[in-house]
Formats: C-alpha cells, sequence, structure tokens
C-alpha cells in the first residue's frame, strides 16, 4: 500500500543539489546493488525478507544480518531515499523508494558506482559521529 503522505506523481523533482549528491554518494558507500533499488521501486521488502534470500549477491555486495540491513535502510530512511511502508495500521518494517530516491538513481544508466575506500571510510564516519 502507498503511504498517503506520498507526493504525487506529477510532483516536481528536489530542488536541493546537496541532498541529491549526499544520497548518491551514501548510495555508492553502501553494500546495496542497483538491482536492490529497483526491485524497491515496485515493491516493498522487509529487512528480514532481504537477509533469507538466497539469491543475495544479485542485490547485495556482500552478506550481512537483519540488525545490519536495518541500520542501512534507517540512515536511508533519514536520507529521504527510503521510506517505511504504511498500512491500515501503521508503519511497517518494510521500505519502499521515494521520488529522491527515483531522481538519485538516474543519475547513473547502469550499476551504481562504487566509492573508493577513503570515501567510504569519510562517509561512515560523517554517518556515525555527524556533528564532527
Amino acid at each position: 500500500m502507498i503511504s498517503p503522505m506520498d507526493p504525487d506523481p506529477g510532483h516536481p523533482p528536489t530542488e536541493d543539489p546537496f541532498a541529491l549528491d549526499r544520497a548518491a554518494l551514501s548510495l555508492s558507500c553502501l553494500p546495496f546493488r542497483r538491482s536492490f533499488f529497483e526491485e524497491v521501486k515496485d515493491r516493498a521488502i522487509s529487512s528480514s525478507e532481504l537477509c533469507q534470500r538466497q539469491d543475495w549477491p544479485s542485490v547485495v555486495f556482500a552478506p550481512f544480518g537483519v540488525d545490519r540491513a536495518e541500520a542501512h535502510f534507517n540512515w536511508l530512511i533519514r536520507l529521504g531515499v527510503l521510506r517505511r511502508e504504511v498500512d491500515g495500521q501503521g508503519l511497517t518494517e518494510r521500505v519502499r523508494l521515494t521520488p529522491l530516491g527515483r531522481q538519485v538513481l538516474e543519475r547513473w544508466p547502469g550499476e551504481i558506482p562504487r566509492a573508493s575506500l577513503r570515501e567510504r571510510m569519510l562517509e561512515n564516519f560523517r554517518r556515525h559521529r555527524p556533528r564532527f
């Protein structure tokens, strides 16, 4: 079910280049492949569902547990790339791609380019120590 808070399909794209650049950097630093984001464009997925998949190499670069997947989901939610799906009882554990996430994916025609080790380390530091 789509959240009633979702903008309509005609909603103008974000005009904040900083938000787009920050989200693009994060996507290149996280272990998700483009196919993961393409999948959450069309249907919601939970962290437990993601971690139980037998075809994990097609959606992530390396396997990880449910807690780590939730941490990644929460970061992408904070950036505005993902959102929690809403059902009749409120928020669920499942996530979907936001309009901002769609805009970020449009930057790359193919696989999301991987960030360098230095970029991943800096992004991890910014993510876990945002005030420094």
